[in-house]
């Protein structure tokens, strides 16, 4: 779960880095069962928005928007990975405070 949407189920709550967010007592069900924690209703929980499939077998999950919000402000782009024309991959985050030129191109 980690490795997808960046929070780990911990004794003090779901937790991201230093932050934690507490489940709430009594229902424990709701978010936990046979060991496998319910990512919607966390999700849901803490007012991020998340989408999946009719079959279920494809999952989106989103910022909440104070977050979306305060990335907004710090105007720095998100990070991302793209590979070049040899396939090698390149992050945004390996050139954090050099100036980059982005161009991006659509056929529509």
């Amino acid at each position: 779960m980690t490795a997808v949407v960046g929070w780990t189920l911990k004794p003090e709550g779901m937790c991201r880095d230093a932050v934690c967010v507490p489940l709430p007592r009594g229902r424990d069900t709701a978010y936990l069962r046979d060991g496998l924690v319910n990512v919607a209703a966390f999700w849901r929980y803490t007012e991020r928005p998340w989408a999946r499939s009719a079959a279920g077998d494809v999952w989106a999950f989103g910022a909440n928007a104070r977050e979306r919000a305060d990335a907004l402000l710090s105007l720095q782009a998100p990070d991302f990975t793209l590979p070049d024309l040899a396939g090698n991959p390149h992050a945004l985050s390996d050139h954090r405070g050099r100036k980059v030129f982005l161009v991006t191109w659509a056929s529509w």
